[in-house]
């Protein structure tokens, strides 16, 4: 009966306080790396929930022999992590992990590589092997392998934060998902506003699934979120194939007027760096509002957007 009844709460409250329901919060949350080394390493496998050690299974993660080699996961929130489990390759190259170091933090900088160190892999975990340590907060894990021709490969990758914080974490529901979106001009018939809260975090503009306005003074985005609401977080994904530098200096605007399209409502937050095909997801006190606006003052700007989330309390 308690497994019918989260099945259908899931239902009717999609992405509704479900982080207590599983310890492991790097479950299919979005991954990259370094390089591709081979063409079944993805660096999503490393979370797939798979243990399979063997290689050639399709389950592990592989890069170049590189400098410096890196594997990342977005955990899309900030959690303190206190514990790390990961699982190696066993057909082949066991040792290759040795020196491996897990970082923690919120840093995009040098790729998240210079976030709080965790721990340091002495030796090779012989399949899986479980780390403890003080928990460190932090929104990105790195697994970061420093050297010199090094290569790094991860069958599974788990990340757990402390008990108290996994109970008392809900995530509010995604208010943009319902609203409408319109925005200052539209570039081509891939380009629309709407785009932008599909529910798709999809950031290859090609692929239509992102916004894009003409190159223009002052763009701006706007969604319409049918009624005011306490927001307290808005989410942002980036264009990843072109351009990612574009989005630095935009504004989040949010508030219940129309004048000048919503752009001189409040002032919340402005947007720094978001790495190519990045989430930024950015907090603040709650502002009441109808519309969130995304506005990117400058001459001959361009505004693309490949989703936007707007969480409310």
């Amino acid at each position: 009966m308690k497994g019918v009844l989260v099945i259908l709460l899931l239902t009717l409250f999609p992405v509704l306080c479900i982080a207590h329901l599983t310890g492991n919060i790097a479950f299919h949350a979005k991954a990259v790396q370094s390089s591709k080394g081979h063409e079944l390493g993805d660096a999503e496998h490393a979370v797939d929930g798979n243990k399979e050690t063997d290689y050639m299974k399709g389950s592990c993660t592989h890069t170049d022999s590189e400098l410096d080699p890196w594997w990342r996961v977005d955990l899309k929130d900030v959690y303190s992590v206190s514990k790390v489990i990961i699982t190696t390759r066993v057909d082949c190259c066991q040792d290759r992990i040795t020196g491996a170091q897990i970082r923690i933090g919120n840093s995009l900088e040098n790729n998240g590589n210079s976030n709080k160190l965790a721990v340091t892999l002495s030796t090779a975990p012989k399949g899986t092997e479980t780390f403890e340590f003080k928990s460190i907060k932090g929104r990105y894990v790195n697994i970061f392998l420093p050297g010199k021709e090094k290569t790094l490969t991860l069958c599974e990758v788990e990340v757990y934060a402390e008990k108290e914080e996994l109970q008392s974490i809900c995530v509010p529901r995604n208010r943009a998902l319902q609203g409408k979106a319109v925005q200052s001009s539209t570039y081509d018939e891939q380009g629309y506003a709407q785009n932008a809260i599909d529910g798709k975090e999809e950031s290859v503009y090609s692929l239509g699934s992102c916004s894009h306005t003409e190159e223009q003074n002052d763009p701006w985005w706007r969604v319409d979120l049918k009624k005011s609401y306490s927001v307290t977080r808005v989410i942002i994904t980036n264009r990843e194939d072109c351009c990612s530098d574009r989005i630095k200096g935009a504004q989040i605007r949010i508030g219940n007027s129309l004048n000048n399209d919503g752009n001189e409502n409040k002032w919340v937050a402005s947007i720094g760096f978001i790495s190519a095909g990045g989430t930024e997801s950015i907090g603040f006190k709650p502002i009441e509002g109808r519309y969130v606006n995304i506005f990117l003052p400058g001459k001959k700007k361009i505004l693309t957007l490949c989703e936007v989330q707007v969480l409310v309390a």
